[in-house]
C-alpha cells in the first residue's frame, strides 16, 4: 500500500476492483495504468458478469493526480505519458462490455471526477463532494472533460472546471447526472450495489453488451480525443506558472 495498489476479487460474477494510495488515494502514473490493465482483462473473462469500481478506506474516494508526479514531470513526453493514464482509464471503462458500478465513499477531485463519470452507474455517500481543481494548478480538466461532459454535460462541467477552488456536494453532483443514488451512509451504499450487482449477475450478458455500447455511441474518437487532450497537459504542466502552483499547493 506504500506505493499503491490495484486488487480484485470475484464474487458470483461480480468482480470487484479496487484501487488505493496512502495520499488520499491520489493517481500516481503505476496505478493508472495498473487499473486500466485490470479493467481491460477482467471485462474479457467469461466468469466476469458485471464490475464494481471502488477505493479504500472511508474518506476521500480519489484526490486525482500524484502531486509527486507532477512536479518530477520535466519533459513533454513524461508530461503526455502521465496523463495518458488517466485517458486509458477512462478509455478501458468505455469500451469493455461489461457493466461497470462505481462505488464513490468519500470526495473526488480532478481525475477522481473522471473515474465516476466513467462507469456506467454510479452510487455516491452524501460525504462525496466533487471539485475539478486543474484550473486552480495552471493546468485544467482537459483528459477528463469529455468523460465528465457526456455525463452531466457542458454547462455543469463548465462550471466545474472554471470555479476550480470550490467544492460541488454530492446532491449536486446526483441531480447534475453524476452520480445515481446518494446514501447517508456507506454501509446503505454498499447494501444498494450488492443488490443491483446481483441482478445484473443473473441479467443477460448479450443484452448487457448491447446496451453499454448504445450507452457510449459517439465516443469511438475518445482513443485519439483523449490522447490528444493529455498532450495539452504534458506542455502546461511545464509551464512556469503551473510548476509554482503546484510547488505552493504542497506546502500548503
Amino acid at each position: 500500500m506504500d506505493q499503491g495498489l490495484v486488487s480484485s476479487e470475484i464474487i458470483n460474477g461480480i468482480r470487484t476492483i479496487t484501487f488505493g494510495h496512502p495520499q488520499s488515494n491520489s493517481l500516481p502514473g503505476e496505478i493508472l495504468n495498473k487499473l486500466a490493465s485490470e479493467i481491460i482483462h477482467l471485462g474479457s473473462q467469461r466468469d466476469v458478469k458485471v464490475i464494481v469500481l471502488k477505493s479504500v478506506g472511508e474518506k476521500t474516494f480519489c484526490a486525482g493526480a500524484s502531486f509527486d508526479e507532477l512536479i518530477a514531470i520535466d519533459n513533454f513526453e513524461a508530461g503526455t505519458t502521465f496523463f495518458s493514464g488517466f485517458a486509458k482509464v477512462i478509455n478501458a471503462c468505455r469500451v469493455v462490455d461489461k457493466l461497470i458500478i462505481g462505488r464513490v465513499q468519500g470526495k473526488a477531485v480532478g481525475g477522481g471526477v473522471g473515474i465516476a463519470s466513467a462507469v456506467d452507474y454510479c452510487f455516491a455517500t452524501t460525504k462525496a463532494d466533487v471539485k475539478l481543481s486543474e484550473l486552480a494548478v495552471g493546468i485544467g480538466p482537459f483528459v477528463v472533460g469529455p468523460a465528465v461532459e457526456r455525463k452531466i454535460g457542458l454547462s455543469a462541467m463548465s462550471e466545474l472546471a472554471i470555479d476550480a477552488t470550490a467544492w460541488r456536494s454530492a446532491q449536486w453532483a446526483k441531480e447534475k447526472g453524476l452520480y445515481t443514488e446518494v446514501f447517508d451512509t456507506i454501509e446503505a451504499m454498499d447494501a444498494a450495489i450488492d443488490t443491483l450487482a446481483s441482478r445484473l449477475a443473473q441479467s443477460n450478458p448479450e443484452a448487457m453488451a448491447a446496451l453499454k455500447r448504445i450507452f457510449w455511441q459517439g465516443t469511438e474518437h475518445w482513443d485519439t480525443l483523449l490522447t490528444e487532450r493529455a498532450g495539452i497537459s504534458g506542455r502546461l504542466v511545464l509551464s512556469e506558472f503551473t510548476r509554482n502552483a503546484i510547488h505552493a499547493f504542497k506546502t500548503k
